[in-house]
């Protein structure tokens, strides 16, 4: 595995080596730790040389400077104080992990004079910090013994935050690093290779969650036909490994608060089944459980933390293959509802697996509200790119909520519109519903499938198939699966719904 980082956080700090990083505002003269790292000041003559303003994210580094206990030292500048928001400390934070560069002690200097730092700033860089040191790199066995990363790998790398505000800062960094350690689960999970991750396996992630308090049942196929599931079996039945419902729940709330319920899709391979996808890019398909991925990041973020809120997690595990066995187009299922539907093609299976985990969720727990993410349709990228997730929802004001935390998280969401004119492509001759539409409005299409399984409780869906795996890199991610979800939801969560 990659290094990781071990944060601290202190109000001295004595420097005897290593690499000090120093962060200045934009036309700020002095850095925080200046007299301790750079008594010297080669900052200055270094500032001046580069024209050096301290905008934000820029950055200056300087290699064994005269006189100073530093091996390193890099300046990094934060910008104007004004426009510091939450989202701007968490990319401080990655860029100065990006810094790193083989260093194994990092001291890094927050009190910048001239940008005020609270507690919670202060955390956020932390995360910050730790979002952008992690890779995956589990499967290599090999490394360039001059990659500045083959230096420090599998090592502990030890960073030390000095700050005035060390005791407020570590209070919230707890919560802070519960949050990491969710978008890390997602992000890992989403990254492991399919024949390593079946159904199974992500049940037995699921499981793990006990340990923090989480109360757990994974239901086995058999259930899953007891219950009259066969969307979800169907798309399950032409692979060899057996499907999966994983049932989480988070009684951190009071005993008669109704719980929030997030609802996953967990198409662990999806090879789009009969109706079979190209083979150009199918590797990527391994993260077609993206949905899933961060609905089990947010309930241990939520479990970790110890959020003070009843919380249901729901998770849809497949694998869709093409086999003797598989579902074939024209085929025609009926869900848990009752209702039924023909399956037009059999590569629209992420709504099959979803409309039964919804009708499950909502006749079983009675939630507050609904939301299921899931890496659904291409045709959002076409939409909206990389920089977006889908919205669609049945209640403006969950939706407009949601649009605030992804604002709030800069997981950023756009809302698309539902209706009875897109309602009316996915009526089938021969059932009650077809799985998909046809090519125009894919998206739309697909919600308005979902929506015919979550009756009048406030529901969301956000189609993440752009932002939860191979979007693009950076200040916080530099990995092909990102871990989007964890950080918007736990955000939801904090902000409208704790007690």
């Amino acid at each position: 595995m990659a290094s990781k980082l071990s944060i601290s956080f202190t109000k001295t700090h004595t420097l005897k080596s290593g690499l000090a990083i120093l962060l200045v505002g934009q036309g700020g003269t002095k850095p925080a730790g200046a007299s301790e790292a750079d008594p010297a000041s080669v900052f200055e003559r270094a500032a001046k040389v580069s024209k050096f303003t301290g905008k934000s994210l820029s950055t200056i580094d300087i290699v064994a400077p005269y006189n100073s206990p530093a091996d390193r030292i890099v300046v990094l500048g934060l910008g104007k104080q004004e426009d510091m928001t939450a989202h701007d400390w968490l990319t401080a934070g990655g860029t100065a992990a990006a810094a790193i560069k083989g260093a194994e002690h990092v001291a890094v200097y927050l009190d910048a004079p001239d940008v005020p730092l609270t507690a919670k700033a202060a955390a956020d860089f932390a995360l910050g910090m730790i979002l952008r040191a992690y890779k995956f790199d589990t499967y290599k066995t090999t490394r360039k013994s001059d990659d500045d990363d083959a230096k420090t790998a599998d090592k502990t790398i030890k960073v030390t935050l000095v700050t005035e505000e060390a005791s407020a800062a570590k209070k919230a960094f707890s919560d802070a690093e519960a949050v990491a350690d969710g978008v890390i689960l997602a992000r890992n999970l989403v990254n492991e290779p399919a024949n390593v991750l079946g159904p199974v396996e992500f049940a037995d992630h699921a499981r793990q969650l006990e340990k923090l308090g989480v109360d757990v049942e994974i239901l086995t196929e058999k259930q899953m036909a007891d219950l009259g599931m066969r969307a979800l079996l169907g798309v399950a039945q032409g692979s060899v490994r057996p499907p999966r419902l994983a049932v989480m729940q988070w009684k951190g709330g009071k005993s008669k608060d109704k719980p929030l319920a997030f609802i996953g899709k967990g198409v662990v391979f999806d090879t789009g089944g009969i109706s079979i996808k190209p083979a150009g890019g199918m590797e990527d398909m391994k993260g077609d459980m993206g949905g899933a991925a961060a609905v089990i990041g947010l309930m241990h973020t939520l479990a970790a933390r110890k959020a003070k809120v009843n919380a249901v997690g729901i998770l849809g595990l497949v694998e869709n293959m093409p086999d003797g066995n598989a579902q074939r187009p024209g085929d025609i299922v009926t869900s848990m509802s009752g209702q039924t539907i023909e399956i037009i093609n059999t590569d629209a299976e992420g709504r099959l697996v979803l409309c039964d985990a919804l009708w499950y969720c909502n006749d079983r727990f009675k939630p507050r509200l609904m939301i299921n993410l899931a890496t659904l349709t291409g045709a959002i990228m076409v939409a909206l790119g990389t920089q977006h997730a889908g919205l669609f929802s049945n209640d403006d004001e969950l939706a407009e909520k949601l649009l605030a935390a992804g604002l709030a998280s800069n997981e950023r969401l756009w809302r698309m519109p539902l209706g009875k004119d897109y309602d009316k492509l996915i009526d089938s001759k021969f059932a009650d519903m077809k799985n998909t539409g046809g090519r125009n409005a894919g998206s739309i299409t697909a919600a308005q499938f979902l929506k015919r399984f979550v009756k009048d409780t406030p529901w969301a869906h956000l189609d993440v198939a752009g932002t939860a795996m191979s979007s693009p890199s950076d200040e916080i991610n530099q990995s092909w699966g990102s871990g989007f979800g964890v950080r918007l939801l736990d955000e939801l969560v904090r902000s409208n719904y704790e007690g």
